[in-house]
């Protein structure tokens, strides 16, 4: 063995040392980067922080101009008023709680089933009609509900479902935007994954239920914010008549709808109404970060 190559091989093996590249900002560049951060968040908070003021301030605080941010004499007294007034409806406040819960709970959760069972299908299997029926789909994107709400109306009526939590739930389940979301995260999942599983005597719904639903959990997050966002803000007016069956919106609506002396309890609707889908996205915006972080499996 020649001297070159004894010193090779007795020579311990050493890692190349790779450069870190630094950053090429600055330090006033990063300044000027945190600056325009905190000024773009505070522009985004500026009417939730309204909102809260406002439900905060006595009567004659609402009506000062110029108007002020903050309170000068916080009260409480709005959101006790609502609840006061609410009490005095012949429907109590709990039975409206209920109604929008339930609405929303339900049209929510059979919207993400029956969108992802739909768009499983779509994604992972050829059949003949199914490019023209994801056309039809991303076609009824373009219409708004003002469009639909006369043909929906006649059909809910053939079926006997006005005047009942039906008529709200059921077209929830119909809506394309669920569809279209989940499809376009589908088409990601590897389909050696389903067919390994598959080989390994998983059925179609355990392949469904254990597989492909945890993969594709920021979509399925994400449709739950904009389905809950939905159905909590929905009046449900043109299909439900019985006061009964009436959502908690419409009702603070109608309060809020009561003249110059209602100002204060309009205000504290409002808050409300807005706190239940901004505590959704809080929530569960840590999680669909993560998740977008730590998943999306690609082929």
């Amino acid at each position: 063995m020649s001297k070159k190559i004894k010193e090779k091989v007795e020579k311990p093996y050493r890692k190349p040392l790779i450069k870190r590249r630094k950053p090429n900002r600055s330090v006033w560049g990063d300044i000027f980067l945190y600056i325009f951060l905190i000024f773009v968040a505070l522009v985004m908070a500026f009417p939730i922080i309204y909102a809260v003021s406002s439900a905060l301030k006595p009567l004659d605080e609402l009506f000062k101009f110029p108007p002020k941010i903050f309170p000068q004499n916080p009260t409480t007294d709005n959101f006790s008023d609502l609840f006061v007034t609410m009490g005095k409806s012949w429907v109590t406040f709990s039975r409206y709680l209920f109604n929008t819960v339930w609405i929303t709970f339900a049209g929510t959760f059979g919207h993400l089933i029956i969108a992802s069972m739909g768009a499983f299908v779509l994604a992972k299997y050829e059949f003949p009609g199914s490019q023209g029926f994801f056309k039809v789909v991303t076609v009824a994107m373009m219409f708004t509900g003002y469009v639909t709400q006369i043909p929906n109306y006649l059909i809910l009526n053939k079926l006997g479902w006005i005047d009942t939590y039906w008529a709200i739930i059921i077209p929830a389940f119909a809506s394309p935007m669920g569809l279209f979301l989940m499809k376009q995260f589908m088409e990601g999942l590897p389909t050696s994954l389903i067919e390994a599983a598959k080989i390994d005597g998983a059925t179609e719904w355990t392949v469904f239920k254990n597989i492909v639903m945890p993969n594709v959990k920021p979509a399925w997050m994400t449709l739950i914010i904009f389905s809950v966002q939905a159905l909590w803000n929905n009046k449900a007016a043109t299909y439900i008549y019985s006061e009964e069956r009436k959502t908690l919106v419409y009702a603070l609506q109608q309060i809020q709808a009561g003249g110059i002396a209602r100002t204060g309890q309009g205000a504290a609707v409002l808050v409300v109404v807005m706190v239940v889908p901004i505590a959704i996205f809080v929530f569960s915006e840590s999680q669909i970060l993560e998740t977008m972080a730590s998943s999306g499996l690609k082929e």
